[in-house]
């Protein structure tokens, strides 16, 4: 069924608005005259069309919201519920009425014959190219409401995740935000006034006076060029991180960095861990499993040498050989992979590990707080106490003369 959307008069003659799910519109025009509604108008609704890339200002649709049909659809068919018929109950039970029409066009789709990937993968906005992959997967090997399910905690991970660096972020933000409006106006309103004073002193200014002068009337000029300058950047490094070549030198970047790096390591590993033990523990065939999981990491270096691991064991060697190669997995992890492979207690031993790292992460987040609060203060103190002093070394000159 799809959704359409209708404006009326009711007997009282007062305007209505609604929605309703219909087959055609034909049947729509039939539900709203049974309502006793005399018709103005009545559309089908459909989603914005879905591009891979480009500039967008937001899908509508948030995380919490697919984590949730993510979850309900794989309880629908785990209970034997056909997929058209679990879309049609997912689509009755969401709020997001984005979401809703969407649920309604994979619907559509997947009763013409199409794949529930394929049919997802039209919306590459709203169900990333991980979650395709997965699913793909999923409906291959035959385990699709395992993998759902592991969507779902995947995605609630991420909001959990997200919630805590938000948390880390939010003190030293505004810091950083209350800092640069103070500036600003030190820089737009104050600075101008003095340099006259400064000016009919006709004496040579101190290096930090020059500079503050000159980024004062910089922001006076060329206010426009900054706010042009950062949106270009944000919007071209955007782009340049979406091509593969871009995705690959950030990621690698993204290891380099001193605390950043670490918490890549510990969150992909995790991932890799945790999901290939449940995985493997439903029954997924391990070289089934090790291709979800590879879909499922997000830094490209550490995916790849998952996806060599995978070749390894499909050739019957370890998967050790190319994760130690990689120099990216700690020896820990290795040692505990390798263990398992031997004993034949894989699965425990990977589970073990994802929740050493799962409470590694969590405390180096809690770590990263204490960090950055003290740090932005330094920072914020030292650019304040530099321009005090390009201001007040030329007026104390000025009183001694």
């Amino acid at each position: 069924m799809a959704i359409y959307t209708y404006k009326g008069l009711n007997k009282k003659g007062q305007e209505v608005k609604g929605n309703l799910n219909a087959e055609n519109e034909g049947q729509a025009k039939q539900k709203i005259k049974q309502m006793k509604i005399m018709l103005l108008e009545v559309k089908e609704q459909k989603s914005k069309k879905q591009k891979k890339s480009g500039f967008s200002f937001g899908t509508g649709v948030d995380i919490q919201d697919i984590s949730l049909m993510t979850r309900q659809l794989a309880t629908l068919i785990k209970a034997k519920v056909q997929i058209v018929e679990a879309f049609q109950a997912l689509q009755e039970q969401t709020e997001n009425p984005t979401l809703k029409v969407i649920l309604s066009e994979i619907k559509q789709k997947v009763n013409e014959g199409s794949s529930l990937a394929n049919a997802m993968g039209d919306y590459p906005k709203i169900f990333t190219n991980v979650y395709v992959n997965m699913v793909d997967a999923g409906e291959a090997s035959g385990t699709l409401e395992i993998v759902l399910l592991r969507l779902a905690e995947f995605s609630e991970s991420q909001v959990k995740l997200k919630n805590r660096i938000k948390g880390a972020m939010t003190y030293p933000l505004v810091i950083l935000i209350g800092g640069a409006i103070m500036m600003t106006i030190i820089f737009v309103a104050i600075i101008p006034k003095i340099t006259k004073i400064f000016v009919s002193m006709k004496k040579e200014l101190p290096l930090q006076t020059e500079i503050c002068i000159w980024l004062s009337n910089f922001l006076q000029s060329y206010w426009w060029a900054v706010f042009l300058g950062g949106f270009a950047s944000w919007f071209l490094g955007n782009r340049y991180v979406e091509t593969k070549k871009g995705k690959a030198n950030w990621d690698s970047l993204l290891l380099k960095l001193p605390v950043v790096g670490g918490l890549t390591r510990m969150i992909n590993i995790s991932r890799f861990c945790s999901t290939l033990s449940t995985l493997l523990n439903s029954g997924v065939p391990i070289l089934a499993s090790m291709k979800i999981v590879t879909n499922l990491i997000s830094n490209v270096h550490l995916a790849t040498a998952v996806d060599e691991a995978r070749v390894s064991v499909s050739e019957g060697a370890s998967m050790v050989g190319p994760l130690v190669k990689c120099g990216h997995f700690p020896i820990m992890v290795t040692h505990m992979i390798k263990l398992g492979e031997k004993s034949g207690e894989l699965e425990p031993m990977l589970q073990i590990v994802a929740e050493n790292f799962e409470e590694q992460v969590d405390a180096k987040l809690g770590g990263l707080t204490s960090i950055i609060e003290p740090i932005m203060m330094l920072g914020m103190g030292l650019i304040v106490g530099f321009v005090v002093f390009a201001i007040v070394m030329p007026m104390m000159e000025l009183q001694s003369v």
